[in-house]
């Protein structure tokens, strides 16, 4: 029973690792669109690992090792991928090109903010419990931000032919990347004291959860995902650490 408990929180994660995969080789084979949702399922299913390994008390050093190298694939690896082929697929960018290196440098640079940032964060976990994490979790900037934004993007080739993809691309990862590595109090979703904030957690994990299992509404995800970052971000900075 005991190995029972343990396996079904490190599954979720193992899933998500493999799943990671499949995306960097689904973007690879073209279907753009498909490889970012498959990094949003990770995040769906790195949020069900979180919550079996707390109900079941299953908590381990091993299991938090494994998520973060499943983190740094899923949420580092993948999206980073995925970025650079749509800027190859859709924003036109030409193999050897000035801004086929710069956009190259960036996913590598992105990589590595997010090893950096999930090698800080298992430093830290022994440290008391706090409802605030150090700089952007790679969740919510590879799983969140990246992925959607590229779905919205394969989604509407309108809307990828009227923007400078060659640079918007790149200069996002870079801004990203630096987030990840910063020190900005982000928030995490815990129980808080305002029922309007634990009402509002509750809604984005809904939510992300009903568009992420029928692959609708990107807009509106990539929406959320602007508006979480903006406003964990103010509120790292107007709050008080609690």
């Amino acid at each position: 029973m005991s190995i029972l408990r343990y396996t079904i929180p490190n599954s979720f994660t193992a899933a998500s690792l493999l799943l990671g995969l499949a995306s960097v080789v689904t973007g690879q084979l073209g279907n753009i669109e498909l490889a970012g949702w498959m990094i949003i399922w990770c995040a769906l299913l790195d949020v069900m690992d979180g919550v079996a390994a707390r109900l079941l008390k299953a908590t381990s050093s091993f299991g938090a090792e494994f998520d973060s190298m499943a983190d740094l694939v899923s949420f580092g690896v993948a999206p980073a991928m995925l970025v650079f082929q749509a800027g190859i697929q859709i924003g036109g960018v030409q193999v050897d090109s000035g801004a086929y290196w710069v956009l190259l440098l960036s996913v590598g640079v992105f990589v590595l903010a997010g090893a950096m940032r999930l090698a800080r964060f298992n430093l830290t976990t022994g440290a008391p419990r706090s409802g605030w994490f150090a700089g952007i979790p790679t969740t919510a900037a590879g799983g969140g931000l990246v992925s959607t934004s590229i779905i919205v993007l394969a989604t509407n080739p309108e809307i990828a032919e009227l923007l400078p993809l060659h640079a918007y691309l790149p200069v996002g990862m870079f801004v990203l990347a630096l987030g990840m590595i910063s020190t900005i109090r982000y928030p995490k979703i815990v129980k808080r004291d305002s029922h309007l904030i634990n009402a509002f957690q509750i809604f984005v994990i809904v939510s992300t959860y009903y568009c992420g299992i029928t692959r609708s509404y990107p807009e509106f995800l990539l929406a959320l995902a602007l508006f979480l970052l903006i406003t964990g971000i103010v509120a790292g900075r107007i709050t008080k650490d609690t």
